[in-house]
């Protein structure tokens, strides 16, 4: 074979070699291919390939199936006219001290570091001040995760804590900050040495909902009998009013209770959801039994208190379990005039090592008469 057959044949080769791309949370998640067009020249010959090269795309948040209808003030918040925008068009824009500083501010606030997913590492947590502006948007576009690195919890919001702004007498009960959580992935958060949990979030008081926001791999502490929320962790909202949770995914997440989602005394309201492959691994449920630090309970949910509601619609919880009870969900309460609705959903696989309801696979309940499950699929 000819020196110049030779080269042709390895430029060729080269060409048609697609270069490697970043792994991503999970083996299924749908990428978008760009063609490319490389011309080759030897002496006396050109060639023309076109090669494909991959590029990730951050799955859809949420129950791709979930129709369930959205009530007006449970939807997305309108971004077209921000009031901060975090970046200037490059990844290099876009820092965990922007973050901060913007959160803080408060306000409706974006994203700019670029058209391709960027993962911003926090530094330190994002702590909304309650002196600030009532409304905190955070809307990351679809192509922003805020990644806890393992090490810290990623945002926090308390109306009563007195180095974010008391503005109130009755700081467990005002109706700001509201805070909104969308189109944002909120990943690797740890509050494992904060007593009251939130491995991702931590909200009291004001008001939180999550929107078309993707929660990956969040933990808080492995046991203890009353913490919990590995994803989403709540203590009070203004008025008694529900957390939305609206085509969101929570996927991976571990804390003693509540691997997902975790509250004392509030209301949810679960549309068109997933929350898959979470779990509470605490030992010895709540109050802890002897001899054992407590905990266990709700591998998805976790919900205590008195007087609360609880509606999972639209959604799938799956493969999600607890050590003691309620491998999705977990509900207690206190004073038996709380209720748990379950409708067009789908509950599977969600073992309970220790107890459950009868007829209610993965979910143990005490509250008012029996949980409502309607257009539902429990096994």
């Amino acid at each position: 074979m000819s020196r110049g057959v030779l080269v042709l044949v390895f430029l060729l080769a080269a060409c048609t070699s697609s270069p490697p791309f970043a792994a991503s949370p999970s083996t299924d998640q749908p990428t978008a291919t760009s063609p490319t067009t490389t011309t080759t020249t030897t002496a006396a010959v050109t060639t023309t390939v076109t090669t494909t090269t991959t590029r990730f795309t951050p799955p859809p948040a949420g129950n791709p199936d979930g129709g369930v209808p959205v009530p007006p003030e449970a939807a997305a918040a309108d971004t077209s006219r921000p009031t901060r925008v975090i970046g200037d068009g490059t990844p290099a824009g876009c820092t965990s001290q922007a973050v901060v500083a913007a959160v803080a501010a408060g306000g409706v606030i974006t994203f700019e570091c670029g058209p391709e997913p960027v993962t911003i590492t926090m530094t330190v947590t994002a702590q909304v001040r309650n002196d600030a502006a009532p409304e905190v948007v955070l809307d990351g576009g679809g192509l922003v995760t805020l990644s806890g690195a393992g090490q810290r919890r990623i945002l926090y919001q308390n109306t009563c804590d007195e180095a974010l702004g008391i503005t109130t007498s009755h700081c467990q009960d005002q109706d700001h900050p509201r805070l909104t959580i969308q189109n944002l992935t909120l990943a690797d958060g740890n509050a494992a040495g904060a007593a009251e949990g939130g491995g991702a979030v931590f909200v009291r008081g004001g008001r939180v909902k999550v929107v078309n926001s993707t929660f990956l791999r969040n933990r808080c502490g492995a046991t203890g009998p009353d913490l919990g929320g590995a994803g989403l962790r709540v203590l009070s909202q203004s008025a008694g009013r529900p957390v939305f949770v609206v085509g969101s995914t929570f996927e991976g997440g571990t804390c003693a209770n509540g691997g997902a989602l975790s509250s004392i005394g509030v209301s949810w309201v679960v549309l068109n959801s997933l929350l898959r492959n979470n779990s509470a691994t605490g030992d010895g449920a709540n109050p802890a039994r002897p001899g054992t630090p407590g905990g266990g309970s709700g591998g998805a949910v976790y919900a205590d208190g008195n007087a609360f509601t609880v509606r999972i619609a639209g959604s799938v919880l799956e493969d999600n379990k607890a050590n003691e009870g309620g491998g999705a969900v977990f509900f207690v309460s206190n004073d038996r005039s709380g209720t748990l609705a379950v409708e067009s959903s789908t509950l599977r696989r969600n073992p309970s090592a220790g107890f459950e309801t009868p007829g209610y696979r993965g979910i143990f309940f005490l509250g008012a008469a029996e949980p409502t499950v309607t257009g539902s699929t429990i096994r």
